[in-house]
């Protein structure tokens, strides 16, 4: 006759064996699902209004907020896509048929140089210019092709995409109309106590509001200004810059410098000075202080790391599950310090009641 701890023991293992079982079965969707419970968060004060406005009426609700979502999300985010997709297959075509002549920009960039921009190359062992023009026509080369093979994955994935679009619109649908009954039942089966619970849902909340609705907010607004700078400069594959410059936004301590500023560099060199002083000093007086600026209000400091972890955690989610790693990264270093000061709180009172 079994004990009963040999009975919560082989309980516990079938429920560890069947989470560990659902989790496998959802990873091939689990950024649809991830962005399915961003949008119900970040969507939902729209929600419970449009709930009340309606008298009660979830469902019809849950399909007017999955609506906005599409409209609001979706749809200018395809467009962003398309357009992207044909500047960076137009960009990859002018550097394939040599229309692009990257070995005389360098030249004419060489010409500009002054004598002792060469001599300080050569003081610091960097190589002669050519050695260098060759090095950076080879890498640009390089970036071509792992452009092309990008471009081919991304076609070869469409379906694939519009799948996880439905799941996702699919998903949210649910959450919005059940969300409340559902973590409701989260919070319930949790093992921890309610005041564990409580503590890390708001710091889950507080984070995917955090660096979703703050840091791509603030990263729109960077790109925007960099790419329509760009496209007023007359510099070519503006939206292709101006979506990079969005991107490295999300990264403090890296940020939109890394385009703008090699970008006003060559148009400094190459004799443009007027149009190389407007991009540096929208770059530095504009976009490099939007962050300081807009951060603050929009993340708010309950929800804000230390630049450093977000820095780190952000690029280790992007390396290991790409685009979306921009949110589990911070997401994942968010809830590791909030559940160790609630281990550290409860030792420091445990300690504090045994004296």
């Amino acid at each position: 006759m079994q004990t009963p701890a040999v009975r919560q023991i082989s309980f516990a293992t079938l429920v560890v064996l069947v989470t560990a079982a659902f989790i496998w079965l959802m990873l091939p969707f689990y950024g649809a699902i991830l962005w399915a419970v961003i949008l119900a968060i970040l969507f939902h004060p729209l929600q419970c209004w449009l709930v009340r406005r309606l008298g009660g009426r979830n469902s019809l609700a849950a399909g007017l907020s999955v609506l906005a979502c599409i409209c609001i999300v979706v749809i200018p985010g395809s467009l962003i896509l398309a357009a992207l997709a044909q500047e960076a297959t137009g960009l990859y075509n002018r550097i394939s048929t040599r229309e692009f002549d990257l070995s005389t920009t360098l030249e004419q960039i060489r010409s500009a140089m002054p004598s002792f921009v060469m001599e300080w190359l050569s003081a610091f062992n960097l190589g002669s210019f050519e050695d260098m023009q060759t090095g950076l026509t080879s890498a640009v080369g390089q970036a071509a092709q792992a452009v092309a093979a990008r471009a081919l994955s991304i076609g070869q994935g469409t379906a694939q995409l519009f799948i996880s679009l439905g799941v996702m619109l699919y998903v949210l649908f649910f959450l919005f109309r059940d969300g409340a009954e559902l973590a409701g039942t989260i919070r319930r089966a949790s093992p921890l106590c309610a005041h564990h619970t409580d503590h890390v849902f708001g710091k889950f909340s507080d984070v995917v509001k955090a660096t979703v609705k703050g840091n791509v907010i603030i990263a729109v607004i960077q790109g925007t200004i960099g790419g329509v700078t760009f496209w007023l400069l007359g510099i070519e594959a503006a939206l292709l810059w101006g979506i990079l410059m969005a991107v490295l936004s999300l990264l403090p301590a890296v940020g939109s410098f890394l385009v703008w500023g090699p970008a006003a560099a060559y148009l400094l060199l190459s004799g443009q000075y007027l149009k190389g002083a407007v991009l540096f000093a929208v770059g530095a007086l504009i976009i490099s202080l939007i962050d300081n600026v807009l951060r603050p209000p929009l993340v708010g400091k309950e929800a804000r790391l230390p630049d450093y972890v977000v820095l780190v955690s952000t690029l280790g989610g992007i390396a290991l599950l790409g685009i979306n790693g921009f949110v589990i990264g911070p997401l994942i270093a968010a809830l590791f310090v909030a559940v160790w000061s609630l281990f550290t709180q409860d030792r420091a009172d445990s300690g504090l009641n045994r004296h």
